[in-house]
């Protein structure tokens, strides 16, 4: 039992990514999708860098006494990608503006019965 609770980081992950992956599915409503997109990104950025964590590693800078060193390469990538979440996630939230826009509606469904009279 102990050993399922010391990974709770990654049942952490596992919540987040299927809590996203079922907002993403089950809600009509465009700006919910695209919160449930991030909350899904957020979820892969704390399970890479879950596995980038090396227990008892140092910053990889070479001294003597030291043998084991955490690759800091993870953490920076997860970086960039925040960024690129943030961008991404701002462009999904300006889109759905301009549907509502120009649909009236941000639902999903609403705006497929419109293209269907169209």
């Amino acid at each position: 039992m102990t050993e399922l609770l010391g990974h709770y980081n990654y049942w952490i992950v596992i919540i987040l990514m299927m809590t996203g992956f079922y907002i993403v599915i089950a809600r009509p409503n465009l700006v919910k999708k695209v919160i449930g997109l991030f909350i899904f990104q957020t979820s892969v950025f704390i399970l890479f860098i879950s596995m980038a964590k090396i227990e008892g590693g140092t910053a990889p800078i070479i001294e003597e006494g030291l043998s084991v060193y955490s690759n800091p390469l993870p953490h920076v990538l997860i970086l960039t990608a925040i960024v690129v979440s943030l961008a991404t996630t701002a462009l999904g939230l300006a889109l759905v503006v301009r549907i509502q826009e120009a649909y009236g509606t941000s639902n999903e469904d609403d705006i497929h019965v419109q293209d269907e009279e169209d």
